[in-house]
């Protein structure tokens, strides 16, 4: 678990740099692919979905 943490956070580091960069190529697209990969196996996963799920349900029911 430490090192799959560990690799998360990395990736997630890596990821913040180059969005902040602006230019997001191939290779960072890449690297966002596997932050992605790496958070859907780690605890967070449940936390993350039932946060994007609450925000889409709250989104869905807005009127414009």
């Amino acid at each position: 678990m430490a090192v799959s943490i560990s690799a998360v956070l990395l990736l997630l580091i890596l990821a913040v740099v180059f969005m902040r960069n602006g230019s997001l190529k191939v290779s960072h697209a890449l690297v966002c692919i596997l932050l992605g990969f790496y958070l859907a196996s780690t605890s967070m996963a449940p936390t993350i979905h039932e946060g994007l799920s609450a925000t889409a349900e709250i989104v869905s029911h807005l009127d414009p």
